[in-house]
């Protein structure tokens, strides 16, 4: 059994970037004929996920200057994550008029520019409002200044503190700030303590703390744009956990649990595939299984220079093996069609289950995996005919059509998320996004960024998406990315349990036997939280 090629992202930072969006209006339809067109574009609305609540959130974000770009990266994450608590309204901050707020059961705002030119009724309505507004980190000096707040919220705006951070303290527990994150911390001047309550810790280097997120009445600050730098143990779960305070108050402490095994297909040995249903099911496990159908090594790089190519038909031990899997608690999940690209590397060798299928990768001199963008025939007829020919060959072999999609090394284009969303409308992964989603502009690939969540939402594309948020066992290093063992992957749900009602989600690869398996399901079962199936997710 080959040692398969993984080159899953574990470090979800990037850029992105969007033509200006003018500043317009958004509450009503009054806007004159000049600006209809751009109010349509600039705004972004997203229907809530399974089991989502009715919270109607509205997120506004910056859009001036060189880096005005980042205020679409951070609102279309933030718009993610508000999908789990009910529907959402994304749009710049400069179209804000006043009123507007009041068709909304909160505010979200995103100072992502410093000194963004923010509308007087804009801060009049925050300052004035007794609904929950989150704002993060610029421009709390313009909002500071509105007669009467200081008297109201105990604070006004402080300095921008450059020391450096690597740990913050959010209930008892210790998250994770990337070293590299120089971007500092908003440290507000409070001017009445009694009014101010600090809900997470910053530990600068020397030991001594500054808030973090602090919150006064109605009002909760957090002190820099927590979407930078992200990893699977980062301060953005504390910001996670926050949404509920503003859009789900009374949501009960609950821990789940779930598991995924990865890179199955026609060349996968029959007996690990029965070894790890055993285990699962002696453990009352339910998991998820994904599956691509089809087999492909154009090259020959792993048969002596003769290529392969074949499908789950011409394997009945695997087929047989799946279906035992099916018995035992598994659900198929559609994992692509060949998990590879045509006859080229893209970007290690051809094979399935080593490359990517929906978008071009290459490796660059620092062997780190570079995403550059969809592949030449990408639109959604292709992405779908894919898609369907992959279905095809489960319902031919009786393994029967899966209902849940997720992309080949989580990459894909809007094009192609769009086939999934209309086919399935369910997906099991982590999402890569562009900017231009939320404003209409043109998509620029080369700033991608990606997300993970820690709860079931409903992304920007449509599509519900069941989360991975813990990532998998790497007994090597690769691609600049250390190894993860169990005890990391344990320690990384430990820290997810900030999140009150979030999940510990993990894949695992079958050719690593059972003998990590036997680590990480007790441990995180001990870590407190319960298996569950993808179907329960999807369920809300």
């Amino acid at each position: 059994m080959r040692n398969a090629i993984v080159s899953r992202r574990n470090v979800l930072v990037a850029g992105a970037a969007a033509a200006a969006v003018a500043a317009v209006g958004f509450s009503t339809m009054e806007a004159d004929a000049a600006t209809s067109t751009a109010t349509t574009a600039a705004v972004k609305t997203g229907k809530a996920a399974p089991g989502g609540g009715t919270a109607k959130t509205l997120v506004l974000y910056d859009t001036t200057g060189d880096f005005g770009w980042l205020g679409e990266v951070y609102a279309t994450q933030v718009a993610n994550l508000s999908s789990h608590f009910g529907t959402w309204t994304a749009a710049p901050v400069t179209g804000y008029k006043a009123g507007d707020l009041a068709n909304y059961s909160a505010l979200i705002y995103l100072g992502s520019t410093y000194d963004e030119p923010l509308p007087a009724a804009f801060l009049t309505d925050v300052a004035a409002t007794t609904k929950p507004v989150i704002w993060v980190r610029d421009n709390v000096w313009q909002l500071t200044k509105v007669d009467g707040f200081a008297a109201r919220f105990g604070f006004t705006s402080g300095l921008y503190d450059f020391a450096d951070v690597s740990e913050v303290s959010y209930k008892g527990r210790s998250l994770t700030r990337g070293a590299d994150n120089k971007s500092g911390l908003m440290n507000l001047s409070v001017t009445d303590t009694a009014k101010v309550t600090t809900l997470a810790a910053a530990k600068r280097a020397d030991g001594s703390t500054l808030p973090w997120a602090v919150r006064s009445g109605n009002l909760t600050y957090v002190s820099e744009i927590p979407f930078s730098y992200v990893t699977h143990d980062d301060r953005y779960l504390i910001f996670a956990d926050l949404l509920f305070d503003a859009l789900a108050p009374n949501t009960a402490e609950r821990h789940r649990a779930l598991i995924r095994i990865e890179d199955i297909g026609p060349d996968s040995d029959p007996d690990e595939l029965k070894a790890i249903a055993d285990y699962l099911s002696s453990m009352k496990v339910p998991f998820s299984v994904a599956v691509y159908p089809r087999y492909r090594d154009p090259k020959g790089a792993l048969n002596g220079g003769k290529a392969e190519d074949y499908t789950l038909a011409k394997k009945p031990a695997v087929v047989a093996a799946l279906k035992y899997m099916q018995a035992k608690g598994g659900t198929l999940l559609m994992h692509g069609y060949t998990h590879q690209y045509g006859s080229v590397a893209n970007p290690y060798d051809g094979v399935s289950a080593n490359d990517f299928e929906f978008f071009m990768a290459h490796v660059d001199g620092n062997d780190r995996v570079i995403y550059d963008g969809p592949v030449k025939e990408d639109s959604v007829a292709w992405a779908t005919a894919r898609m369907i020919a992959s279905g095809a060959v489960f319902a031919a072999t009786g393994l029967g059509t899966p209902k849940i999609f997720e992309f080949p090394h989580y990459a894909a284009s809007p094009a192609d998320y769009q086939a999934a969303n209309t086919l399935f409308g369910k997906r099991y992964d982590r999402g890569l996004y562009f900017p231009g989603v939320l404003t209409g502009a043109k998509y620029d690939y080369p700033r991608q960024f990606g997300q993970f969540f820690p709860y079931t939402v409903r992304d920007v594309y449509g599509s519900v998406v069941v989360p991975e948020n813990i990532g998998n066992v790497e007994p090597d290093a690769y691609n600049g990315h250390p190894s993860r063992l169990p005890a990391d992957l344990i320690a990384s749900a430990e820290r997810n349990l900030v999140v009150r009602d979030g999940v510990a989600s993990l894949f695992y690869h079958g050719y690593l036997g059972t003998d990590y398996l036997k680590q990480l399901v007790p441990g995180i079962i001990k870590a407190g939280y319960t298996f569950v199936s993808a179907e329960t997710m999807l369920n809300g």
